[in-house]
């Protein structure tokens, strides 16, 4: 098994698509970002770690210039494209990730060709946990080793971000690929966005007594809709405004008095403070005192909500009826307007936040949440 995905299952439907024998099979993890949302494209700081449940690609090599691709979540929806014709816009919907894939390594230099792919996830789409990473990552690893293309994962990550920002059209930053290309088991990743410089910071819940729960609003985001391409556009002009490269250079928030436009200045604000409260949030777990991030995951929350503007009613609701009932602390996760919330709380309460969360839901008229664990997991490998 490769967590809840059998890569037998997927091996069977590979030989019954192509009628051959898949060359191998490839897995990468969705994430959770601990802390540190809407930073990573500001050149600062964030900390995700690696799910258990990721994406899996059975995958073979071709010499017919082809790269065909079939997904057990979207039946009846077949790809097939030319290596050779891609270009971004090219190949709409789902398909567009893969392809990117193949396009933004041969776009790097890196001589990936044809493929038959087929793919399995247990990630939720829209649920702010980084699926369609999963998917590039799990298809640039099946490719870099098909093709033998020597590349390290910084750069694997930085061809499948690329495919995501150039191909799909979604202007995310590197930190999705990056936790799905580099997290180790039992660790978030301390990632610096302008530098690339990374650091394993020990994350053990059970041993603390503790479990982070996702909880599945079941209220989707799509990122490519336009919401999340615009706070990145307001990020860029709150740090041209105030002279700098990035909101990453600010660290003094007396320095946004400068910013004239109030939205500008509640964007820029929620940055700065994020960045430091990713720091703070490091230094917590490096001291093994996992119980004081709780406060610092429900003021990103607060930020998120007031100065950046992007929650949505069930995170606001799940966060407040988490807290009530025991959490130590709570915040939305993801691009935002949709998806999925995180809440830290000692082992013995978990049961208890979770009832109080499908409560609050149902009184407020809510579809019914889902909650998972959420265990620090190795980052994408080959599975057969």
């Amino acid at each position: 098994m490769t967590g809840r995905l059998p890569a037998a299952r997927a091996a069977a439907w590979f030989r019954d698509c192509y009628g051959s024998e898949p060359d191998g099979g490839w897995l990468a993890p969705g994430r959770v970002n601990l802390i540190g949302e809407h930073t990573d494209y500001n050149d600062g700081f964030v900390l995700p770690f690696a799910l258990s449940r990721g994406t899996l690609v059975m995958a073979a090599r071709t010499g017919d210039g082809l790269l065909q691709v079939r997904s057990r979540q979207v039946r009846g929806n077949v790809a097939a494209v030319a290596v050779a014709g891609l270009r971004p816009g090219s190949v709409p919907g789902w398909a567009a990730y893969p392809a990117g894939v193949v396009w933004a390594l041969r776009e790097a230099g890196y001589p990936a060709g044809g493929a038959r792919l087929v793919i399995d996830s247990d990630v939720p789409r829209g649920a702010g946990l980084s699926s369609s990473a999963a998917l590039e990552c799990s298809v640039a690893l099946a490719l870099a080793d098909l093709y033998q293309l020597g590349i390290t994962r910084p750069a694997l990550a930085a061809a499948a971000q690329r495919a995501e920002n150039d191909f799909a059209g979604v202007p995310c930053g590197i930190m999705d690929q990056s936790a799905s290309l580099l997290c180790e088991a039992g660790h978030a990743l301390l990632l610096d966005c302008r530098s690339g410089e990374t650091s394993q910071i020990p994350f053990d819940t059970a041993a603390a007594g503790l479990e982070l729960l996702v909880i599945d609003t079941a209220a989707r985001h799509v990122l490519a809709d336009g919401d999340y391409a615009n706070r990145r556009a307001e990020c860029e002009q709150a740090a041209s405004a105030l002279g700098v490269p990035a909101l990453r250079d600010i660290t003094d928030l007396g320095a946004l008095a400068g910013l004239g436009d109030p939205v500008l200045r509640r964007r820029a604000r929620h940055v700065v403070t994020e960045n430091q409260r990713v720091l703070d949030t490091v230094a917590v777990l490096r001291a093994g005192r996992l119980a004081e991030a709780g406060p610092l995951l429900t003021a990103s929350h607060e930020s998120l909500r007031d100065d950046f503007e992007i929650s949505w009613p069930e995170a606001d609701a799940a966060v407040d009826a988490a807290i009530g009932a025991g959490a130590l602390g709570a915040r939305m996760i993801g691009g935002g307007f949709g998806g999925s919330v995180i809440a830290l709380a000692p082992a013995a309460s978990c049961g208890r936040v979770q009832a109080a969360v499908r409560a609050r839901f149902a009184g407020e008229g809510f579809s019914p949440p889902r909650s998972l664990g959420a265990v620090p997991s190795a980052a994408a490998h080959r599975v057969a």
